[in-house]
């Protein structure tokens, strides 16, 4: 643990920690930190605002922050194969014409750690037909409006299996639907939209962190592929069809963010869906800014702090309205790179460093997510 603020008298404490991919989720993690918090200052009041960036915990952030979000069960067809229970989120009316706020998250439907732990990849055939089906289910109960969580996919598919889910066809030469996955995309010859869903009447909001183009050396192939399996042969023939799919229907595959979820973004822009910053966007319907302002002190973290994550992660969104709030913004990370600039924040506390190894800490996060919080606590 490093730095220190000067003493405080009792106050409240937003916690605002992302989940600690592969090892606990944003809720618990917030639980941990809790737990710790209070062996050093009883007298604090917690606030929990869990934080996702579109990623693993996006429904989960919602459900914990949102009063009356309800979750609605649905079995989908898993990247795997097999069905696989999964659940969207219902965000109740605020209008009186208003049918609610469906949200879905693609890491419970089609997401990698669907896959077991270690994963058993499935780079060319894994695809995102559960993440359309659990959205056909919410646009099936009659949502106004979708906020989708792109974060944590499982395949390189374009988006594919999402859009047939949704009502798209997309067929080969003889008129046949293509094999599922990346597999299917060097056969695809028409995509027929005449089927594809209606947006609801609010529009489709995709989170996302990532900015990536579909194609390209900084491509969903590319990039992306090989941590789901692609091989140093797969990657040039995926964004080649990659590159001809974005050609068939006449989407620019450039587009910033085009490349986020196995090139999942490109198959939602093409649906009509806006890409925005995730930690940006969870923060604002989860009213972030608002509980941080009535705050004396926040708590943000991820599994990994390092050079990248002040572009857009959730660490560097909950610290820029800390500041703007005036209020001091402490990190807790399961590891904190020696590239990574921590000087904004009044105190940091690492859980590799506080159990010796990255394994050690992976093992029992909450145990040491607790050391974490009462060491920040203490440097109060």
């Amino acid at each position: 643990m490093t730095g220190a603020t000067e003493g405080r008298p009792p106050g409240t404490v937003v916690l605002a920690v992302d989940s600690f991919k592969g090892s606990i989720a944003a809720d618990a993690a917030a639980d941990a930190l809790e737990a710790g918090w209070h062996r050093v200052r009883p007298g604090d009041r917690i606030v929990h605002r869990p934080m996702a960036d579109g990623g693993e915990g996006t429904v989960a952030a919602f459900a914990a922050a949102v009063p009356g979000a309800t979750l609605m069960p649905v079995t989908v067809d898993g990247p795997e194969g097999a069905p696989v229970e999964a659940h969207w989120l219902l965000l109740p009316p605020t209008a009186a014409a208003d049918a609610g706020t469906g949200v879905v998250e693609l890491a419970g439907t089609s997401g990698i750690e669907l896959l077991g732990t270690p994963p058993r990849l499935r780079p060319l055939d894994a695809d995102t037909r559960g993440f359309g089906q659990a959205i056909a289910a919410a646009l099936d109960h009659g949502v106004s409006r979708l906020v989708l969580g792109i974060g944590s996919s499982a395949s390189t598919d374009a988006g594919v299996g999402m859009l047939a889910a949704l009502g798209a066809r997309v067929l080969d030469v003889d008129g046949a639907p293509v094999a599922p996955g990346a597999r299917g995309l060097g056969d695809v010859a028409e995509v027929d939209l005449s089927g594809l869903a209606p947006l609801p009447a609010g529009g489709v909001r995709v989170l996302s962190d990532v900015t990536h183009p579909l194609t390209g050396p900084r491509g969903a192939a590319a990039v992306f592929g090989p941590q789901k399996g692609l091989g140093g042969d797969d990657i040039p023939a995926v964004d080649a069809a990659l590159a001809r799919l974005a050609d068939l229907v006449g989407v620019d595959p450039d587009a910033p963010g085009s490349g986020a979820a196995g090139g999942t973004g490109f198959a939602l822009r093409l649906w009509g869906g806006e890409l925005v910053p995730g930690a940006e966007e969870v923060a604002e319907l989860i009213r972030l800014a608002d509980a941080i302002g009535g705050a004396a002190v926040v708590v943000t973290g991820e599994g990994a702090f390092d050079g990248q994550s002040a572009a857009g992660k959730v660490p560097s969104r909950v610290h820029h309205l800390a500041a703007v709030a005036g209020v001091p913004a402490l990190l807790v990370a399961g590891r904190i790179s020696p590239d990574a600039d921590t000087s904004a924040f009044a105190a940091t506390a690492s859980l590799t460093d506080l159990a010796g190894t990255p394994e050690a800490a992976m093992a029992d996060p909450a145990t040491w997510l607790a050391q974490a919080g009462a060491a920040l606590a203490a440097s109060l």
